[in-house]
């Protein structure tokens, strides 16, 4: 009996459901990883569970953060212009109808010419009673000019009986109506060349033939190639001699700048800043009048964690956000305070700690996930 009574002790002790340690709840455990999976979602605390899988197919990288010191950068609002000793404009100095050069037709943006080059022809146009003006003084010095050579003619034959000044003061008759002629002459049929003024590559055409043009128009525009100029406005005061050198952002490439100087004069209450860059093509990669943001680098540094733009995103709040790596497959978000540095990498100088790993592609994609 008494083996049967114990043996019956055991079966009700595994018949009764085991409790927990305290803090070690095994079943909740259990249901938190199976509801975890493999499939990334958004966890209760905000961060972001993220399998390896779904980090490869996102393709999400990420690298450690430093702090070191960098420059002091100042973003200013520009554009790019021409360079004044490299570039040139064509206008027209006549009013009159625009004319091919050759056979080959206008030359069209783009084209690359030389100093000299004919570009065009300006054919003048006058009014119908100025035409006939020209055209009967044209006629009546032609008449002048037939009379003046005869009578040079019989002066020259004369030559022993009359004084030779008779004879110079009628062949400078002659030489006065021959300038005459062909200056009234030249202005019923000649035409203005537009020459390139210097070498480069046509960056604007506005010249189309039969084209009617006025005084002063604008018909060509013309770059060097291997020169590009940008015009920053300083709208805050800034101290020009701390002012190193600049950069500009093209696409995902960040192009040098050097500062050659600034204006003493006050545009639309700014102070003009003008930066360069010569390179091969450096004049082909912005067209002019593009408006851009210019990074100027000022020779004071401070301290910071340069990161890339694209690891920047924003949370519900609107705020700047870093995804930080906490865990092979967790990220969590931090707030974040930036500066510009390049066009293409921000400072952060607020929010992380040196060491971290952000997320430095794939981050607008980490955002999104719900």
């Amino acid at each position: 009996m008494k083996h049967i009574s114990v043996f019956s002790a055991v079966l009700l002790a595994l018949s009764l459901p085991v409790a927990a340690h305290e803090g070690h709840d095994h079943a909740d455990e259990k249901k938190a990883m199976v509801n975890l999976g493999n499939a990334p979602q958004r966890l209760p605390d905000g961060a972001v569970f993220l399998p390896k899988s779904a980090q490869r197919s996102m393709g999400v990288l990420t690298q450690p953060v430093a702090d070191q010191a960098v420059p002091r950068i100042v973003e200013l609002a520009g554009r790019v212009i021409m360079d004044p000793h490299l570039g040139g404009r064509v206008q027209a100095m006549i009013p009159g109808r625009i004319e091919a050069a050759g056979a080959h037709g206008l030359p069209s943006a783009g084209s690359k010419v030389r100093k000299g080059d004919i570009l065009a022809w300006v054919v003048p146009s006058t009014g119908q009673i100025e035409r006939s003006n020209q055209s009967a003084l044209l006629a009546e010095l032609k008449a002048s000019f037939a009379l003046a050579e005869k009578r040079v003619h019989r002066l020259q034959e004369l030559a022993d009986t009359i004084p030779r000044k008779e004879i110079e003061i009628a062949e400078s008759d002659v030489a006065s109506l021959r300038g005459r002629i062909a200056a009234v002459g030249g202005g019923l049929s000649s035409r203005e060349a537009l020459l390139a003024p210097v070498s480069g590559v046509i960056a604007a055409s506005n010249a189309v033939v039969g084209q009617v043009v006025e005084p002063r128009e604008l018909i060509f525009e013309i770059i060097d190639p291997d020169g590009l100029h940008v015009e920053a406005s300083a709208y805050e005061a800034l101290a020009l001699e701390d002012v190193a050198a600049a950069t500009v952002a093209i696409g995902e490439r960040s192009v040098p700048l050097n500062f050659i100087g600034a204006s003493r004069r006050l545009r639309e209450q700014a102070l003009p800043l003008i930066f360069e860059n010569h390179a091969v093509g450096a004049g082909l990669t912005l067209p002019l009048g593009q408006p851009v943001k210019v990074q100027v680098r000022m020779k004071s540094v401070v301290r910071g964690m340069p990161v890339p733009m694209a690891a920047l995103s924003r949370n519900t709040a609107n705020e700047v956000i870093v995804w930080v790596k906490d865990a092979p497959e967790r990220f969590i978000a931090r707030p974040v305070q930036i500066t510009p540095l390049d066009g293409v990498r921000v400072v952060i100088s607020r929010g992380l700690k040196s060491g971290e790993r952000v997320v430095v592609q794939g981050a607008s994609l980490i955002s999104q996930i719900r």
